[in-house]
Formats: structure tokens, C-alpha cells, sequence
């Protein structure tokens, strides 16, 4: 009679466990750190002038979105953000990614290519703004960690910065 009930038992076990398994996929157990992501194109750059004059900014307050009529020059300091941000959502919607080319600016509006340069070392990148930002007080733009390693930002945290936006 035992030996009756463990022929009932077992095949009921193995459903069970088989269900259990296939209920949680292999990829979804895995670390999101360790999960790859293609290396990001630099964005086309080609458009931008070399040597324009710069046409200042008109006040603006600090909630409203700025267009960028021809060209716009800013000078102040600079962050990055780590990649505890990685994987977050941005003020425009896109999820950040700390190896893509992007930036955090209070006004400028999304889709805006800045050119970043460190006026400590000459060095310069081009970011597109998708965030809002930076929150600190003095500091007039975020930039993502590949655009930190691209203009020497990453060891010091912060830099003195030119940013020039083109529409």
C-alpha cells in the first residue's frame, strides 16, 4: 500500500517542480550588472559649425525649456553621473545609460547636441540632452560617465566647463 502511494505521489511532484522551473526564465535570475550593452555611436557631428559667434541666452526662468535659437554659450562647472544611475528613467523618458553620450541640463530642451569643453585641459565631447539638471548648487550641467572619460572629468568629479548648444 505504501509503495501504491509514492507512485501516486512522485509524478505529481515532478509536475510540480517542472511547472515551478519553467515559470522563472534562466535570464530573469541574472545579475543586471553583468548584462552586456553594444558600445554607443558617437553622435554625427558633422552638421556643426566650426567657429561660430555666440548669440547669448535671454533670461529665462528657471522652469522653462530654452530653444536653442542659433547657438548658446555657457561657462560654469560640470559632473557626471555615476553609474548608480544606470538602468533609471530620465526626465525625457529614455532609460540612462552610462556608456551613451548624454547630458542633464535645467533648460535646454531634449534632443539638444552640446558640445562640452574642459577649459582645464582643452578636451571636448558631444552630449545630447535627455535630463534635467544638475540640482547642485553651480554647477550647469551633468554629463554621463563615457562623456566624463572623454574630456578627463572621471578622476576629478568636477570640471570647469564651456558648453556651446546648437540646434
Amino acid at each position: 500500500m505504501a509503495q501504491n502511494n509514492r507512485t501516486r505521489f512522485f509524478p505529481i511532484v515532478f509536475i510540480l517542480a517542472a511547472f515551478i522551473l519553467n515559470a522563472f526564465p534562466y535570464g530573469a535570475l541574472q545579475a543586471s550588472e553583468t548584462q552586456e550593452f553594444p558600445d554607443p555611436a558617437k553622435p554625427d557631428i558633422s552638421w556643426l559649425p566650426e567657429n561660430t559667434t555666440a548669440n547669448p541666452a535671454s533670461s529665462t526662468s528657471r522652469n522653462q525649456v530654452e530653444s536653442v535659437k542659433n547657438h548658446f554659450i555657457a561657462e560654469g562647472k560640470a559632473s557626471y553621473y555615476g553609474k548608480q544611475f544606470h538602468g533609471r528613467k530620465t526626465a525625457s523618458g529614455e532609460y540612462f545609460n552610462f556608456r551613451n553620450f548624454t547630458a542633464a541640463h535645467r533648460t535646454l530642451a531634449f534632443g539638444t547636441n552640446v558640445k562640452v569643453i574642459n577649459l582645464e585641459n582643452g578636451k571636448a565631447v558631444i552630449v545630447r540632452i535627455n535630463d534635467r539638471g544638475p540640482f547642485m548648487k553651480g554647477r550647469i550641467i551633468d554629463i554621463s560617465t563615457a562623456a566624463a572619460k572623454e574630456i578627463g572629468l572621471v578622476s576629478q568629479g568636477t570640471a570647469n566647463v564651456r558648453i556651446e548648444a546648437y540646434n
